[in-house]
């Protein structure tokens, strides 16, 4: 259900920290959005350095675009928005002052996962039966 997209200049990350990195926004979705952690999607986009800027200057920031489905309470994604963000200068040892994480949200019927329409948030067990 949830997308994380997590984007940076080529070489900026290695394969350990993506590794480490989506293994602790999965779980860090998961204990405060109350799912699965199958449910939970973690994708890295590397651009070129010379695609990158910060500023209008050459960086290498990490953006980290998450998606989830409207409905859980604000106060829960603003600590899902620092705990990933906490978390992601932690493992990656990109300073905390060049992350940035945006939580995007739409209705669950905007989406459809494994030909089915998402449920509303707390109304996961009913679509587990669907598939």
């Amino acid at each position: 259900m949830p997308v994380y997209t997590c984007t940076t200049a080529a070489g900026t990350l290695t394969p350990a920290v993506k590794r480490s990195l989506a293994g602790e926004i999965t779980r860090v979705h998961s204990e405060i959005n109350h799912v699965p952690p199958g449910y939970v999607n973690v994708v890295f986009s590397e651009l070129p350095r010379e695609d990158v800027y910060v500023g209008g200057e050459p960086g290498a920031p990490l953006l980290i675009t998450g998606w989830a489905r409207r409905g859980h309470p604000q106060r829960e994604t603003t600590r899902l928005a620092l705990a990933v963000s906490a978390a992601a200068s932690r493992i990656s040892g990109v300073p905390r002052d060049r992350v940035l994480v945006v939580i995007q949200d739409s209705p669950a019927r905007s989406a459809v996962e494994a030909g089915h329409v998402l449920p509303e948030p707390g109304e996961e067990a009913s679509w587990q039966g669907a598939g």
